[in-house]
């Protein structure tokens, strides 16, 4: 595959993104043979939220590692020593393309920056790999689209890193709203104190001599480096994360999504600050409509990060008091919930309430789910059917607030064609070379 260092740029035309997001994948689907004791897996990005992965993967077969900072590949090689791995017998990459195309692999885990998040995934899964990827799924929605579609052709096992979904307490909350506790709920409200905002680039400085800029930008269309990006800042930016949103949207509303059975909304409105083309806002609300489904009547999730959030007030009066987490409001009751605790309102309404049967096993733990689904088949809790209708709908948010329209029919196959006003950000350009 070419190296993409051209600065030449285009879009996959929605139609061509249409058809291919419908048909199955490219390229060869290869199959287990005898099952092994270890997974062969490689990861791609180490640094960051790459490293808590690296961590939670050592007692399987390491084949490779891929990062485009020097710097986080020799802290990875360490980490890998001092677990007894031998870092030399480890293959080392700075592009993953020439790692999928090393093959003796059997799974991928991408922990890279959202702007990078689809092409290796999508790769890996064209490769007949099982793939692992942190959230958000993609870093747009066309790009979500065409990762679900390719991971239902390639059967392969998935899992989107929303590792809270492994705790106790939101299998908790769960079995709570699914056995009626709290009534019929028509109201959720999801706060989030944190704000990744107001990224601009400055004047053209030097890359740091241990970063790879070229392959960090990846399919973006290329730039000239400047201060503030990198590491980690590069949530700030449109054209490479999502903001405050996309970091923890998919934490937070995997609980509403996952209580309420919920899928992509009908519509998605949005507010905040002025829409900047570079920055991502310093907050925004977001309202998602969702229908009425089997028995669930229909419901209005919100969003707030930033430092904002509503005046909600339980059914006795009482001003209702939480941090970040979310606000079930049901007819008979309001559950507040966040990482790790849970709490009924009105309590002395709830003085005497039974929990209902657990009915949701303990968790073997998130990448444990993943490696054996890899071994002996069957799902797992956040595969891509489910963590991308999940990364979509946080992603629509963004999509409303860019565009400064409500956007409906957001199921529609062709969303652009619905609104027009939308279809510059649902999709981004792509670098000659860094096509899927």
């Amino acid at each position: 595959m070419a190296q993409g260092s051209s600065s030449a740029s285009s879009r996959l035309p929605r139609r061509a993104f249409l058809s291919a997001a419908l048909l199955p994948a490219a390229g060869p689907f290869l199959r287990f043979g005898p099952l092994r004791d270890k997974v062969r897996v490689a990861i791609v990005g180490v640094g960051g939220r790459g490293a808590g992965n690296l961590a939670s993967i050592l007692g399987e077969q390491i084949v490779a590692i891929c990062d485009v900072d020097s710097m986080q590949v020799n802290a990875a090689q360490k980490t890998l020593e001092a677990r007894g791995h031998d870092p030399s017998g480890i293959k080392v990459y700075s592009d993953y393309r020439e790692l999928i195309d090393a093959g003796g692999l059997d799974a991928l885990l991408v922990s890279t920056p959202d702007h990078t998040h689809a092409h290796p995934t999508v790769g890996g899964l064209r490769a007949g790999l099982a793939v692992y990827c942190e959230k958000p799924l993609a870093h747009t929605v066309e790009e979500v689209r065409l990762v679900r579609r390719v991971a239902a052709a390639s059967g392969r096992p998935t899992q989107m890193g929303t590792q809270i979904h492994a705790g106790e307490n939101y299998r908790r909350v769960v079995e709570l709203i699914r056995a009626g506790s709290i009534g019929s709920v028509s109201q959720v409200h999801v706060v989030c104190g944190k704000s990744w905002s107001d990224g601009r680039f400055g004047e053209e400085v030097p890359v740091p001599e241990n970063l790879n800029w070229d392959l960090w930008q990846g399919p973006v269309p290329a730039r000239p480096y400047s201060a503030g990006l990198h590491r980690a800042n590069w949530r700030r930016f449109w054209n490479y994360g999502t903001g405050t949103l996309g970091d923890m949207g998919c934490h937070h509303l995997d609980l509403v999504h996952w209580a309420l059975d919920l899928y992509l909304p009908d519509s998605t409105e949005s507010e905040g600050p002025p829409v900047h083309p570079v920055g991502t806002p310093s907050w925004i609300h977001v309202t998602w409509g969702h229908p009425a489904r089997g028995p669930r009547s229909a419901v209005d999730v919100h969003w707030w990060d930033g430092g904002h959030k509503p005046d909600l007030v339980a059914p006795d009066g009482q001003k209702i008091q939480w941090g970040d987490g979310c606000v079930f409001i049901g007819d008979k009751g309001v559950l507040c919930a966040d990482y790790g605790r849970h709490r009924l309102l009105p309590e002395k309404d709830f003085a005497e309430f039974v929990p209902p049967e657990r009915t949701i096993a303990p968790s073997i733990g998130h990448h444990a789910e993943w490696f054996r689904a890899i071994r002996e088949g069957g799902p797992t809790t956040c595969e891509f059917s489910y963590s991308g209708n999940l990364s979509e709908t946080v992603l629509l948010g963004n999509v409303a607030l860019r565009a400064g329209k409500k956007l409906t029919g957001c199921r529609s196959a062709d969303l652009a064609e619905q609104i027009p006003e939308a279809e510059e950000f649902l999709g981004s350009p792509v670098r000659d070379g860094w096509e899927f």
